[in-house]
């Protein structure tokens, strides 16, 4: 690993107890703006290929099953990237390692943009697939090492919604972008603005507290939950972690269970709801990307419920809200396939809800 990817050692506390509070209070502030803009930006150079996709198969020929195959390459190698990445995050500085990744996504963004073949497209989607798996560990790295357990739910829920954000905004500018220009302005653009907020995020990050000279978070909030958390597992190899904290815990499990069939329904809307407004409603690629626009609204809106409410109203119990959620996206997407008209502010108010 380069050097300056690795995390920075421990540093011992010398500052009076002010100088900490403002270094926090300054710090937690500018991270979590980091981290917002940063994971947006992934948004940016993740989606563009399905927002972009009615086009190219008008342009190039592609069919449906090109489409699946290049989206299954993509998840898997993403879903490969993140799980090796999260291990590698734990011992590197999410500073430049978000950063780079972010930047190395603008680029792929950017050659993809001037490709044509289908090999072309296959070999730099799952480029982009590996380095979009650099964004999230490093995030999660940053909110569990700068935001306390008391805390954390709603922070969380805040930074969440940035991939929100980032996915509301991306359809209506690659849907812009190829009704006035073409397809490939709509990958070179936000490949563009990609690495320009990786640039933005190395240099508005940083590490850890400890390796700023400040104490542990639990220290400082004098949070005895997140004091219990930090000692938990403490001297243990990363192979006796997973064994004893992931592969051996059937709750993992079953969160990754419980995970893989909300992402089945937003896959499934996310990636191919564009071709089926267009298709089967015979929508234009802007209206049915500004529809699709109106998921993410509903997501950011969502998730933020979701954090008010399962520290409010259940006591920081994530459960009741889950299950909650579950019913009302079981609602909406029986409504959405259901509904025998085309009618924009139905449609849209489906993918809201």
């Amino acid at each position: 690993m380069f050097g300056f990817l690795r995390s920075p050692k421990f540093t011992q506390p010398s500052l009076s107890n002010e100088q900490i509070d403002q270094r926090y209070r300054h710090w937690r502030l500018h991270i979590m703006l980091g981290m917002y803009i940063g994971y947006a930006g992934f948004y940016f150079t993740r989606k563009t290929f399905n927002y972009a996709a009615p086009a190219m198969i008008t342009d190039l020929g592609l069919d449906k099953g090109d489409l699946g195959l290049i989206g299954t390459l993509f998840y898997i190698t993403y879903g490969c990237s993140k799980f090796i990445s999260g291990t590698i995050s734990d011992r590197s500085n999410p500073r430049y390692f978000m950063g780079l990744g972010l930047i190395a996504t603008g680029l792929v963004n950017i050659a993809f943009g001037f490709s044509s073949s289908l090999a072309a497209f296959i070999t730099l989607w799952i480029l982009n697939a590996w380095f979009q798996g650099w964004g999230w560990p490093s995030c999660s790295k940053l909110l569990t090492t700068w935001y306390s357990r008391s805390e954390r739910g709603f922070l969380w829920a805040i930074w969440n919604t940035a991939h929100n954000v980032g996915g509301a905004l991306i359809p209506i500018l690659v849907g812009y972008l190829t009704l006035h220009y073409s397809w490939r302005e709509g990958f070179i653009l936000p490949g563009i603005i990609g690495v320009l907020l990786g640039l933005f995020v190395c240099w508005r990050l940083r590490d850890k507290p400890t390796t700023m000279g400040l104490p542990s978070v639990g220290q400082w909030r004098n949070d005895a939950l997140e004091l219990a958390q930090e000692n938990y597992g403490r001297g243990l190899t990363y192979r006796e972690i997973l064994k004893s904290y992931v592969f051996n815990n059937k709750y993992i499990w079953l969160l990754a269970f419980s995970y893989v069939l909300v992402y089945i329904v937003r896959t499934a809307i996310n990636d191919w709801g564009n071709l089926y407004l267009t298709e089967q409603h015979h929508y234009s690629l802007i209206n049915a990307n500004a529809a699709l626009s109106m998921f993410e609204i509903g997501g950011f809106v969502g998730s933020l419920v979701a954090g008010w409410g399962s520290d409010k109203l259940f006591g920081g119990n994530r459960g009741p809200m889950n299950l909650l959620f579950a019913i009302g996206i079981f609602l909406s997407v029986s409504a959405l396939w259901l509904m025998p008209l085309t009618n924009f502010a139905f449609q849209a108010a489906g993918l809201f809800s």
